[in-house]
């Protein structure tokens, strides 16, 4: 990292030398919690739970993140690599289902690394990336050797959304990349014999207030690219934030018509698998703590 090429902005910062990336963080390894996560998708969470490790940063950094505490770098504890090791080893004796990488791409070589090390010390769970979606094929290419489920979100097929939420016009050509090299790496899923997945990819994507036909092409390009062989997940949670309060649309939830028009668009696709969110998703409540929990 000592001159950063990890993510698409490609800064090329010296980050081990102190200076901070377009992430908001230096070399250091940071993160918010590791803690067991119940709020994902069920063959994920399960009623064990995720073992989920949020790392503190982001190369994306949209602006109505519901992490944004985090994703800004305001909430951030160092780590070694060796305590993340640590901490991978303490979230399968609590009984997780799985280990989950939240936002972990410009921590990519210490998190490799760390991986490895909890692995040779009987570390066994399926690990899970998940991503923005806003990747270097470069960089998956570097986890494929220890990520065994890709959870990518996918969040725009239109360039100017992608620009004024989250400062990446190029998002659309960058996630379709980077989802082809995940597919290539992990494949349709593959679940246990209790339902939790073990192999593949789950593609993400939240539809946003005002936006669906932004989703609808989301969804005509996931399936006329990789048809039955990808799952999906079509998420309703977005909640709006202090910060998005005068940027009209995403100053809103998103309504039942909207989230209707976009579901049906998937069924008329013949969309099957994958997972849709019903009710009461879209509150405050579904964001965890970030107090260090488990570090």
């Amino acid at each position: 990292m000592d001159a950063c090429m990890l993510c698409p902005r490609m800064c090329g910062v010296d980050r081990e030398s102190g200076e901070k990336g377009y992430c908001g963080m230096d070399g250091k390894l940071r993160a918010a919690r590791a803690a067991l996560h119940m709020w994902e998708e069920p063959c994920i969470s399960g009623t064990r739970g995720s073992g989920a490790v949020f790392f503190s940063g982001c190369s994306l950094r949209c602006i109505f993140c519901q992490n944004y505490e985090i994703a800004q770098g305001n909430c951030a504890r160092e780590i070694s690599g060796d305590r993340l090791s640590e901490i991978f080893l303490e979230l399968q004796e609590q009984g997780a289902a799985n280990i989950n990488l939240v936002t972990a791409t410009h921590f990519a070589p210490a998190v490799i690394g760390a991986l490895k090390k909890a692995k040779a010390q009987g570390m066994y769970l399926p690990v899970i990336y998940n991503s923005s979606g806003y990747e270097r094929v470069e960089t998956v290419q570097m986890l494929e050797e220890v990520v065994d489920v890709w959870l990518p979100d996918f969040k725009y097929m239109d360039p100017e959304l992608a620009f004024a939420c989250s400062k990446a016009k190029d998002y659309p050509e960058v996630a379709v990349a980077a989802i082809r090299e995940m597919m290539l790496a992990g494949g349709r899923c593959e679940y246990d014999d209790n339902g939790y997945i073990q192999k593949g990819v789950i593609v993400r994507h939240l539809i946003l207030p005002g936006h669906t036909k932004n989703s609808i092409a989301v969804l005509d390009e996931l399936y006329e690219t990789y048809g039955k062989d990808l799952t999906i997940s079509l998420m309703n949670q977005y909640t709006p934030l202090p910060q998005v309060r005068d940027i009209p649309d995403l100053n809103r939830r998103v309504t039942k018509r909207e989230y209707e028009k976009v579901l049906d668009h998937a069924l008329d696709l013949g969309i099957t698998q994958g997972f849709f969110q019903e009710g009461g998703t879209a509150k405050e409540s579904f964001i965890p703590l970030f107090d260090y929990e488990g570090l």
